[in-house]
């Protein structure tokens, strides 16, 4: 796996955003991601709807690497670690867990994390927050239009579409404007919402191979 890196700062705290889905926050040693979706898979199966079962694995795949890459000393997840009830998942989600005993993970709730905190312990979650505030920067799942503090939050699975005279093409994105950040989704079984809700917003389009600003 390929991580491409672009440095931004904010608030005077500096962030890697990677092409892999998540950022690094250098200062608090924390990878930051959001929407990771967690038994989503396994659920439309029980379901009825035929999916492969290594998205989730793969998903963990990638995590992993993002942690040999950057040895961060906390995971800080901003919503939609999970996708509905208890499933096949959880004991793979907790057998990846494993590897890593010492790595703290912060879970900022969001909306489809709806199981009790005694289930979301047993999976390795460190704390639960329904917002979460370090040094000057707020963490919520969906947007508290906050213009008075910097918020990071997800929910949106933003992207971003490019048109050109034969064929239009959809990147997933990371979202900054001047209050916030908004993450893209990590799980890579997720729709992308292309609205642009953020007309003057900076738009950090990725592929596995680079980040783009665009405006």
């Amino acid at each position: 796996m390929k991580v491409i890196e672009k440095l931004i700062s904010i608030k005077e705290e500096n962030f890697i955003l990677t092409n892999q889905r998540a950022l690094f926050w250098k200062e608090a040693s924390a990878l930051i991601l959001s929407d990771l979706h967690l038994g989503k898979t396994a659920h439309f199966r029980k379901n009825g709807i035929p999916l492969p079962s290594d998205i989730i694995l793969e998903d963990l795949k990638r995590l992993s690497s993002l942690i040999d890459h950057f040895s961060p000393e906390k995971i800080i997840i901003v919503g939609d670690f999970l996708h509905a009830g208890k499933n096949s998942e959880f004991e793979i989600y907790k057998n990846w867990k494993l590897q890593f005993p010492a790595l703290k993970v912060i879970l900022v709730k969001g909306n489809h994390d709806r199981i009790s905190e005694k289930q979301l312990f047993e999976l390795g979650i460190s704390e639960i927050h329904s917002v979460y505030q370090e040094n000057k920067l707020i963490f919520s799942h969906e947007d508290l239009k906050n213009e008075n503090q910097f918020v990071i939050s997800g929910h949106l699975h933003p992207g971003v579409v490019l048109q050109s005279s034969t064929r239009k093409l959809k990147f997933p994105c990371y979202i900054v404007t001047e209050h916030q950040l908004i993450l893209p989704a990590f799980s890579t079984f997720t729709g992308l919402d292309t609205n642009n809700y953020f007309p003057e917003a900076q738009k950090y389009i990725f592929t596995q191979d680079s980040i783009h600003l665009i405006q």
